[in-house]
Protein backbone atom coordinates (compact mmCIF):
# COMPACT_ATOMS: atom_id res chain seq x y z
CA UNK A 1 0.00 0.00 0.00
CA UNK A 2 2.61 1.85 1.22
CA UNK A 3 4.84 1.76 -1.86
CA UNK A 4 1.95 2.15 -4.30
CA UNK A 5 1.59 5.91 -2.70
CA UNK A 6 5.03 6.34 -3.03
CA UNK A 7 4.90 5.10 -6.50
CA UNK A 8 2.25 7.69 -7.23
CA UNK A 9 3.63 10.46 -5.13
CA UNK A 10 6.53 10.08 -7.76
CA UNK A 11 5.19 9.66 -11.04
CA UNK A 12 3.13 12.79 -10.16
CA UNK A 13 6.19 14.56 -9.32
CA UNK A 14 7.89 13.74 -12.24
CA UNK A 15 5.03 14.67 -14.40
CA UNK A 16 4.62 18.31 -12.35
CA UNK A 17 8.50 18.71 -12.87
CA UNK A 18 8.19 17.67 -16.89
CA UNK A 19 5.09 20.46 -17.38
CA UNK A 20 6.84 22.89 -15.35
CA UNK A 21 9.89 22.62 -17.71
CA UNK A 22 7.91 23.00 -20.78
CA UNK A 23 6.21 25.67 -19.53
CA UNK A 24 8.92 27.33 -19.27
CA UNK A 25 10.09 26.62 -22.61
CA UNK A 26 7.00 28.04 -24.04
CA UNK A 27 7.32 30.98 -22.03
CA UNK A 28 10.88 31.73 -23.37
CA UNK A 29 9.96 31.17 -26.93
CA UNK A 30 6.69 33.41 -26.48
CA UNK A 31 7.95 35.82 -24.22
CA UNK A 32 9.78 38.35 -26.98
CA UNK A 33 6.95 37.78 -29.61
CA UNK A 34 4.70 39.03 -27.22
CA UNK A 35 7.19 42.15 -26.09
CA UNK A 36 7.48 42.95 -30.04
CA UNK A 37 3.25 43.00 -30.17
CA UNK A 38 2.73 45.02 -27.14
CA UNK A 39 5.57 47.75 -28.02
CA UNK A 40 3.79 48.50 -31.44
CA UNK A 41 0.50 47.95 -30.13
CA UNK A 42 1.72 51.17 -27.74
CA UNK A 43 3.51 53.05 -30.17
CA UNK A 44 1.03 52.91 -32.73
CA UNK A 45 -1.41 54.04 -30.11
CA UNK A 46 1.02 56.81 -29.31
CA UNK A 47 1.64 57.82 -33.19
CA UNK A 48 -2.17 57.97 -33.72
CA UNK A 49 -2.51 60.76 -30.86
CA UNK A 50 0.66 62.70 -32.02
CA UNK A 51 1.27 62.23 -35.67
CA UNK A 52 4.17 64.76 -35.57
CA UNK A 53 6.28 63.04 -33.07
CA UNK A 54 9.36 61.78 -34.46
CA UNK A 55 10.06 59.73 -31.04
CA UNK A 56 8.69 59.23 -27.72
CA UNK A 57 10.61 58.74 -24.41
CA UNK A 58 9.24 57.48 -20.80
CA UNK A 59 9.03 60.42 -18.77
CA UNK A 60 12.02 60.54 -16.13
CA UNK A 61 9.47 61.78 -13.51
CA UNK A 62 6.67 59.45 -13.89
CA UNK A 63 5.59 57.98 -10.31
CA UNK A 64 2.94 56.00 -10.73
CA UNK A 65 1.76 56.25 -6.90
CA UNK A 66 2.19 60.12 -6.78
CA UNK A 67 0.04 60.17 -10.14
CA UNK A 68 -2.64 58.43 -9.41
CA UNK A 69 -2.88 60.22 -6.00
CA UNK A 70 -3.05 63.46 -7.56
CA UNK A 71 -6.04 62.57 -9.40
CA UNK A 72 -7.81 60.75 -6.67
CA UNK A 73 -7.74 64.05 -4.89
CA UNK A 74 -9.64 65.63 -7.79
CA UNK A 75 -12.40 63.07 -7.67
CA UNK A 76 -11.31 60.81 -10.50
CA UNK A 77 -11.36 56.91 -10.54
CA UNK A 78 -8.90 56.60 -13.11
CA UNK A 79 -5.54 55.33 -12.99
CA UNK A 80 -2.66 56.86 -14.52
CA UNK A 81 -0.43 53.93 -16.23
CA UNK A 82 2.74 55.97 -18.17
CA UNK A 83 3.63 59.06 -19.47
CA UNK A 84 5.54 59.60 -22.28
CA UNK A 85 7.66 62.70 -23.79
CA UNK A 86 6.85 63.32 -27.71
CA UNK A 87 9.27 64.90 -29.73
CA UNK A 88 10.49 65.96 -33.32
CA UNK A 89 12.91 65.08 -35.21
CA UNK A 90 15.28 67.84 -33.88
CA UNK A 91 14.63 66.35 -29.86
CA UNK A 92 12.13 69.05 -29.47
CA UNK A 93 9.44 68.29 -26.71
CA UNK A 94 6.39 68.94 -28.71
CA UNK A 95 3.75 67.65 -25.42
CA UNK A 96 3.19 64.03 -23.93
CA UNK A 97 0.99 60.91 -23.87
CA UNK A 98 -0.25 60.05 -21.39
CA UNK A 99 -1.70 56.37 -20.75
CA UNK A 100 -4.83 56.04 -17.98
CA UNK A 101 -7.08 53.21 -17.27
CA UNK A 102 -10.63 54.65 -17.13
CA UNK A 103 -12.45 52.56 -14.08
CA UNK A 104 -15.64 53.56 -14.60
CA UNK A 105 -16.88 51.73 -17.75
CA UNK A 106 -20.20 49.89 -17.84
CA UNK A 107 -18.68 46.92 -18.85
CA UNK A 108 -15.04 46.87 -17.59
CA UNK A 109 -11.95 49.19 -17.21
CA UNK A 110 -10.62 50.92 -20.58
CA UNK A 111 -7.05 51.55 -20.99
CA UNK A 112 -6.30 54.01 -23.33
CA UNK A 113 -4.09 57.05 -24.75
CA UNK A 114 -4.04 60.69 -24.42
CA UNK A 115 -1.78 63.30 -26.64
CA UNK A 116 -1.54 66.54 -24.95
CA UNK A 117 0.72 69.72 -26.42
CA UNK A 118 2.89 71.46 -24.65
CA UNK A 119 0.29 74.35 -24.58
CA UNK A 120 -2.63 72.51 -23.46
CA UNK A 121 -4.46 71.50 -26.37
CA UNK A 122 -5.53 67.89 -26.28
CA UNK A 123 -4.55 65.85 -29.58
CA UNK A 124 -7.26 63.07 -29.26
CA UNK A 125 -6.71 59.79 -27.50
CA UNK A 126 -6.14 55.87 -28.76
CA UNK A 127 -8.26 53.28 -27.21
CA UNK A 128 -5.72 49.99 -26.30
CA UNK A 129 -8.20 48.02 -24.39
CA UNK A 130 -12.06 48.32 -24.27
CA UNK A 131 -15.04 45.19 -24.15
CA UNK A 132 -17.95 47.56 -23.67
CA UNK A 133 -21.29 46.62 -25.55
CA UNK A 134 -21.01 46.26 -29.21
CA UNK A 135 -23.25 49.14 -30.72
CA UNK A 136 -23.39 51.14 -27.71
CA UNK A 137 -20.18 52.02 -25.58
CA UNK A 138 -17.68 50.51 -28.28
CA UNK A 139 -18.55 53.46 -30.00
CA UNK A 140 -16.48 55.22 -27.79
CA UNK A 141 -13.36 53.73 -30.69
CA UNK A 142 -15.29 55.50 -33.63
CA UNK A 143 -14.21 58.76 -35.14
CA UNK A 144 -17.95 60.33 -34.32
CA UNK A 145 -16.90 59.94 -30.27
CA UNK A 146 -13.56 60.73 -30.29
CA UNK A 147 -13.57 63.46 -32.61
CA UNK A 148 -15.13 65.70 -30.30
CA UNK A 149 -11.63 65.84 -27.59
CA UNK A 150 -9.29 67.03 -30.75
CA UNK A 151 -7.95 70.10 -30.75
CA UNK A 152 -9.15 71.12 -27.58
CA UNK A 153 -7.39 73.31 -24.68
CA UNK A 154 -9.93 73.22 -21.89
CA UNK A 155 -9.33 72.46 -17.77
CA UNK A 156 -11.49 69.63 -17.85
CA UNK A 157 -14.26 67.69 -19.96
CA UNK A 158 -18.02 67.15 -19.30
CA UNK A 159 -20.36 65.05 -21.14
CA UNK A 160 -23.89 66.49 -22.52
CA UNK A 161 -26.50 64.72 -24.02
CA UNK A 162 -27.82 67.55 -26.42
CA UNK A 163 -25.20 69.19 -29.41
CA UNK A 164 -22.57 70.77 -27.73
CA UNK A 165 -22.73 74.76 -26.97
CA UNK A 166 -18.99 74.92 -25.44
CA UNK A 167 -15.40 73.52 -26.25
CA UNK A 168 -15.38 71.85 -23.22
CA UNK A 169 -18.70 69.67 -23.56
CA UNK A 170 -19.03 66.79 -25.45
CA UNK A 171 -22.08 64.98 -26.89
CA UNK A 172 -23.11 61.20 -25.14
CA UNK A 173 -22.77 58.27 -27.19
CA UNK A 174 -26.86 57.17 -27.59
CA UNK A 175 -27.88 55.13 -25.41
CA UNK A 176 -24.25 54.66 -23.61
CA UNK A 177 -23.91 57.53 -21.36
CA UNK A 178 -21.83 55.87 -18.86
CA UNK A 179 -18.96 55.25 -21.50
CA UNK A 180 -18.97 58.17 -22.57
CA UNK A 181 -18.20 60.11 -19.02
CA UNK A 182 -16.15 57.31 -18.50
CA UNK A 183 -13.84 58.72 -21.80
CA UNK A 184 -13.93 62.17 -20.53
CA UNK A 185 -13.37 61.56 -16.65
CA UNK A 186 -10.17 59.35 -18.14
CA UNK A 187 -9.03 62.16 -20.39
CA UNK A 188 -9.77 65.21 -17.36
CA UNK A 189 -7.45 62.57 -15.17
CA UNK A 190 -5.18 63.07 -17.47
CA UNK A 191 -5.37 66.71 -17.97
CA UNK A 192 -5.30 66.97 -14.37
CA UNK A 193 -1.52 65.05 -14.37
CA UNK A 194 -0.42 67.34 -17.31
CA UNK A 195 -1.35 70.85 -15.78
CA UNK A 196 0.10 69.86 -12.49
CA UNK A 197 3.45 67.69 -13.20
CA UNK A 198 4.05 67.96 -17.03
CA UNK A 199 2.83 71.37 -17.87
CA UNK A 200 6.56 72.67 -16.79
CA UNK A 201 8.08 70.80 -19.49
CA UNK A 202 10.39 67.14 -19.36
CA UNK A 203 13.12 67.48 -17.17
Amino acid sequence: MNKRIVHDALILFAFTVVLGLLLGVVYGITKEPIEKVNYEKTQAAYKQVFEDAASFEAYEGFDADAANALVTEQGYADEIEDAQVAKDAGGNVLGYVITVTAKDASQSTITFSVGIRSDGTVNGYSITSIAETPGLGMKAQEEAFYSQFEGKNVDSFTVVKAAPTADNEIESISGSTITSRAMANGVNACIVYFQNVLAGGAE
